[in-house]
């Protein structure tokens, strides 16, 4: 298969394709008050062919911009579908947008008509109404719509879809050409305004096929879809599962993800660091509330997977000792962290941003693989991945077929290939900015390839610290192995312009005081940012995780905060990276007071300004 974008099928000819040719009982699976539910393939053709006629019956043609505004469900990818077998284009928004955001970005694409779930989602859109003069119609799925003039029940539009509507929306959806546009994804950002990004099926299409060649689906696999499905990453990784007739689980709450593996026990997911970073996190916490013999034994078994992450990872011959020990640990440990998210994984893939080396050597090491990818909304996304025949953990594996990376002088990656974007809507200034001439992506992250090439991402272009000195300091990699702590829930390293490094830290409380009832340190929730002896607890942590970073690197001072990082804060993106301009604003006079004049450091409170 050539880059050429003529050679890859519509999105809609992938999904009828695999309607034909995979048909799965239970291809939907959802929640509701009584449990998990599911639909069969058949049933979800029938649901969007209902849509898609009332869709166009609303007045919805190709090229039409219609918004999705919802959690993961059911509902999002038969809305997703509808709309792309009319040739219209979709404009997703995050289940949890502000109200500031979700008008700027429907006005900006001119959104005609938009699917929102019932409760929050509906509210939002009744209380924006007004402000976003384009919208005529919304679509409300998952309760009940009183007439509202022109809100719409969902239910009720498809309930009598049948055969001939199906008909009607294969002839639509033959129509569909691979270069059309199918949808405008707006970047969150770190910085700035939001971006449109122009995708066509081609484009998304392409990447499904060439990121995923190698994978390996199979008929009983089952795919949990928790990231949020307003980003492409989570999207791109839902299309394969359906392309392949394989069963997805929607979990519309993220916070319930723990007990939803042990529920549906999914074979496949896709996450991002901060989940590995949490369950790593718990399972220290929980194996640190063991007592007696127990104890001993987890901590051993922690001991053990040390041992062997460069047999578990990285493929070395281990000792015969080393064999026995890992088999020991894993009968005691290992099977039952591995029970705690559902028992059959078959992998975790992890994008969306850098992973901590050690966390993934953790997680092969119990025997979870967990593949790191790369890549961004521009292109789809992915650009690079880890596959189980091409593996190597600390990398973001190799360019997908298809796709070219080399590296700019000044170390930026750059990427070339039919899952590149057309560029950003309504904004040619930066879309010259971000591709050149010849169609090359410029990524805003650093990095290199190593002798085997697979993909090294350092950080990103525009986040790198200079110091006052002139030294550069990326920031990711040292805040991901502060992060390794049990006693550091978050941190974000600063020093732009300064003489130095510093970082803000956000202490993991009950850790913590956990391990102060162990030194029989009396000690309270509310003086965790306070008190001196967390103060040289975290100050012999950092000491100890960043030993191996150069002298410049090495944050000389820290200040302990309250309260994490989170999105509804506006300090993180929807994939959970940090905003790093809006977390230095907040946290100015901490950050200040870091590198004030003062002889000896002390223990900094971080309640905000």
């Amino acid at each position: 298969m050539t880059s050429s974008p003529g050679n890859y099928p519509s999105l809609t000819k992938l999904f009828l394709d695999a309607i034909d040719q995979h048909p799965n009982p239970r291809a939907q699976i959802y929640r509701t008050a009584g449990g998990w539910q599911s639909h069969s393939s058949t049933e979800m053709l029938r649901r969007i062919a209902g849509l898609s006629k009332a869709l166009a019956t609303l007045g919805v043609r190709a090229g039409d911009r219609v918004g999705i505004f919802a959690p993961n469900c059911a509902e999002w990818h038969i809305a997703d579908f509808a709309i792309l077998g009319l040739g219209a284009v979709d404009v997703p928004i995050y289940y949890n947008e502000s109200p500031d955001r979700l008008e700027y970005i429907w006005n900006d694409a001119g959104v005609k008509v938009a699917v929102v779930s019932a409760g929050a989602q509906e509210e939002k859109i009744a209380a924006s109404r007004s402000k976003i003069p384009a919208l005529e119609k919304i679509i409300v799925c998952g309760g009940s719509v009183p007439p509202r003039g022109d809100f719409l029940d969902y239910a009720a539009l498809i309930a009598s879809a049948n055969d001939a509507d199906i008909a009607a929306y294969r002839a639509s959806a033959a129509l569909v050409q691979p270069d059309h546009l199918a949808t405008l994804i707006y970047t969150s950002g770190t910085t700035g305004e939001p971006k449109g990004v122009m995708l066509t099926h081609s484009n998304l299409s392409s990447n499904s096929i060439d990121a995923t060649s190698t994978i390996g689906y199979f008929p009983n696999d089952l795919q949990l879809s928790f990231l949020p499905l307003s980003h492409v990453y989570e999207r791109i990784f839902d299309y394969t599962a359906l392309f392949h007739g394989v069963s997805i689980a929607y979990l519309d709450k993220i916070d319930d993800l723990a007990k939803a593996l042990l529920e549906v026990r999914p074979t496949i997911a896709a996450a991002v660091p901060r989940v590995f970073e949490k369950s790593y996190a718990n399972i220290l916490a929980k194996g640190h509330e063991e007592k007696g013999i127990r104890r001993k034994i987890f901590d051993w078994a922690i001991r053990v997977a040390s041992a062997a992450s460069r047999w578990k990872a990285y493929g070395e011959k281990p000792s015969l000792s080393l064999k026995l020990q890992w088999d020991i640990a894993n009968s005691l440990v290992y099977s039952k962290i591995r029970a705690g998210v559902g028992g059959n994984l078959r992998f975790f893939y992890s994008g969306g941003a850098p992973l901590e080396t050690s966390l993934a050597e953790f997680f092969w090491t119990i025997g979870i693989p967990l593949y790191q990818g790369y890549g961004l909304t521009e292109s789809s996304p992915v650009i690079s991945t880890n596959i189980p025949d091409s593996n190597k953990v600390g990398t973001v594996g190799r360019p997908i077929r298809n796709c070219e990376v080399k590296i700019a002088e000044d170390g930026e990656i750059l990427a070339h290939g039919p899952n590149i974007m057309r560029g950003y809507y309504n904004k040619p200034d930066a879309t010259r900015d971000a591709l050149s001439s010849d169609g090359w992506l410029r990524t805003g992250d650093v990095g290199h390839l190593d002798s085997d090439g697979f993909l090294v991402i350092t950080d990103r272009k525009k986040e790198l610290i200079k110091t006052a000195a002139g030294k550069f300091v990326a920031p990711a990699p040292i805040e991901n192995k502060l992060k390794t702590s049990r006693f550091i829930s978050n941190a974000m390293v600063v020093g732009d312009r300064r003489k130095f490094c510093s970082v803000l830290i956000v202490p993991n409380a009950p850790a913590i005081q956990d391990y102060a009832r162990s030194q029989n340190v009396n000690l309270s929730a509310a003086a965790i940012c306070t008190d001196p002896w967390v103060h040289k607890l975290i100050e012999d942590e950092l000491a100890r995780l960043t030993e191996n970073f150069a002298q410049y690197e090495r944050p000389k001072r820290f200040a302990l905060i309250e309260k994490d990082f989170t999105f509804a804060d506006g300090e993180l993106t929807h994939t959970l990276k940090l905003k790093r301009r809006v977390v230095e604003q907040r946290y100015r006079n901490v950050i200040e007071s870091l590198y004030a004049e003062f002889e000896e450091p002390r223990p900094q409170s971080g309640r905000r300004p």
